[in-house]
């Protein structure tokens, strides 16, 4: 079977060509220019007008148009007017061939051309480009979304930093060669919320420090430098939260030799294989759509004209995995290879079983990272160990179960503390303990209610202790002095009032059930603010979704429950919505 494909999701037009056996035949790939910085999406659509004809007759030289089987075009997502002469030309083209065609997702054409050409089997990706930042790995029928951008993409923050200094478009290359110039790390904003990141702050940053006089070759190094440290820690975490063995890298951005560096060296601390496709399958192209269409078609997927209409919000997690075989997957799969001498090793630390004064405890140590510039990297480790220990102590005086610490080495960036001899909340769903959620909405609420944002919630970060495990019982009861109870800022304890709109009746019984602890504070912060707040619980929400999707619904219905402790509950759910509606796609 032959496959044509059309790419054209943006300012670039692509056309490839691919047979069953994995052969490509053809590729090409031409890229609108704009004549002044930035993209029209009107000039976009009529380049790709004027170029796909002349693509597809090219294409027809190397494979005669007789021999092709199928005709794939990018669906979605992408620039609407790109879409829809993307669309347009495909329908055209399988009309007149009287072929069958398909409409594919963009972002995972990227994931399965990357999986064709490596060795990768699963893996867990970094999509990077001018349109899209994601971290996806498959899970149970789809591919989920375990981080991503909260405002703009990685390759739209270069390319607007590029444009404020009169760079070229598109601007990442530009950037990553004035970048080779720069040795000054400048003091730019290092921000990411669990596995999802946001850059907006950080391309105002480096506009304002440039036209504050710094050189371009410096903020060219230190925007590059923090960006890229920022996606390879959300992809670390996203590793350590899956314990996925293999990371492929996948996007335009992907042709960055620094960001190659930087993901290959930590792949290399974590113990798991790296991966990155060919330069020319990095970046927009036919043949990866071609190849998604194959695999789509020949798992039984048909689409009518009707169907093939553009997406322009075109979410990676709706698509039903078919060309998967999920129980033939479910036996294989690297691993991630954590250490025989620890416990544990995290996307920041090492943790280790010891003593400490007859206690038994464990040690974390947050170790350096070799893909982080030394002089950010001890900034980083030093304020998050700092922070961690002050919050575990901190909550505790609220009711909140926590590890006891002992000890807070700044100089060796390592927190002493107690050991719980529980499970972590991850493998407690998994085994179908939903209860211990309501629990971990009771903690959130009443951190939120004394303004305290983790920034780091999933289910990776509360340990669940069973009943007549650990002897800190009387914490929890304590926390809740009447069946009827109110939250209250202003009190270290939740007292008993007479409110009925805020009233919450408390399941005891679950409480000492389920005894859970939260750990892993070294993303946390106070903040008043709604949609910090609001952002705490998408992130919560979205690990959610994405590890324990088949009971999504049972689990964060018991979160909810349990979150009513706080007496904004209801604002900050509703305030979620409007958060996520400015997701890069929803």
């Amino acid at each position: 079977m032959i496959v044509l494909g059309l790419e054209g999701t943006a300012e670039k037009t692509g056309v490839g060509v691919i047979d069953s056996e994995g052969n490509i035949l053809f590729n090409k790939t031409v890229m609108y220019k704009p004549p002044v910085q930035g993209i029209n999406p009107r000039e976009a659509a009529d380049h790709h007008a004027e170029t796909f004809p002349k693509l597809i007759k090219e294409a027809f030289e190397h494979v005669p148009k007789e021999e092709i089987d199928l005709v794939a075009f990018s669906q979605g997502p992408g620039l609407g007017p790109s879409l829809r002469v993307t669309a347009t030309a495909a329908r055209t083209l399988a009309l007149s061939l009287k072929k069958p065609i398909i409409g594919v997702n963009h972002c995972i054409a990227h994931v399965e051309i990357g999986k064709l050409v490596t060795d990768a089997e699963d893996p867990l990706t970094l999509y990077v480009s001018g349109g899209n930042t994601q971290i996806l790995a498959y899970v149970g029928g789809r591919y989920r979304i375990f981080g991503e951008t909260l405002d703009i993409a990685i390759g739209n923050c270069l390319d607007q930093f590029a444009r404020n200094c009169d760079l070229p478009h598109p601007g990442g290359p530009y950037v990553e060669k004035l970048a080779k110039e720069g040795s000054k790390l400048l003091d730019l904003p290092y921000t990411i919320k669990g596995m999802d990141i946001t850059f907006s702050g950080l391309l105002t940053a480096a506009i304002k420090r440039y036209e504050q006089g710094e050189r371009l070759e410096d903020v060219c190094f230190s925007l590059q430098e923090v960006a890229f440290s920022m996606l390879t820690e959300i992809t670390e975490r996203a590793l350590a939260h899956t314990d996925k063995g293999e990371v492929m890298l996948v996007g335009g951005v992907a042709v960055n030799n620094r960001l190659r560096e930087m993901l290959r060296d930590m792949c290399e601390e974590q113990g798991v294989d790296f991966y990155v496709p060919r330069r020319d399958l990095c970046g927009d192209n036919g043949v990866m759509i071609a190849y998604l269409g194959l695999l789509m078609y020949l798992s039984g997927r048909r689409m009518s004209i009707e169907e093939t209409k553009p997406i322009p919000n075109y979410r990676s997690d709706t698509v039903e995995v078919t060309w998967i075989d999920e129980e033939e997957y479910s036996r294989g799969g690297k691993r991630r290879r954590i250490p025989e001498h620890l416990i544990g090793k995290g996307a920041e630390a090492d943790i280790r079983r010891t003593s400490y004064l007859g206690w038994e405890c464990v040690v974390k140590e947050r170790i350096k990272k070799r893909y982080r510039l030394e002089e950010l990297d001890r900034t980083i480790r030093l304020r998050r160990t700092v922070r961690e220990g002050r919050f575990l102590y901190l909550i505790k005086d609220y009711g909140i179960l926590s590890p006891y610490i002992f000890d807070v080495d700044k100089k060796n960036y390592t927190l002493t503390m107690s050991y719980i001899p529980g499970n972590l909340a991850k493998d407690e769903i998994e085994r179908g303990n939903w209860d211990c959620c309501y629990n971990i909405g009771i903690i959130v609420g009443k951190l939120h209610e004394r303004d305290i944002v983790h920034n780091d919630l999933t289910t990776s970060n509360f340990i669940v202790v069973k009943e007549g495990d650990i002897d800190d019982s009387r914490e929890v009861v304590e926390s809740y002095k009447d069946d009827r109870v109110y939250s209250s800022c202003t009190q270290g304890t939740l007292e008993g009032v007479k409110d009925s709109e805020n009233d919450l009746k408390i399941d005891r019984e679950l409480l000492e059930k389920n005894k859970v602890y939260i750990i892993d504070f070294g993303l946390g912060k106070f903040s008043s603010m709604l949609e910090d707040k609001a952002i705490d619980l998408i992130v919560l929400k979205k690990s959610i979704m994405s590890t324990h999707y088949r009971v999504f619904n049972e689990v964060w219905n018991r979160i909810l429950e349990g979150y009513k402790v706080y007496r904004e509950w209801k604002r900050v759910v509703d305030y979620m919505g409007e958060v996520e509606k400015r997701r890069r796609y929803c």
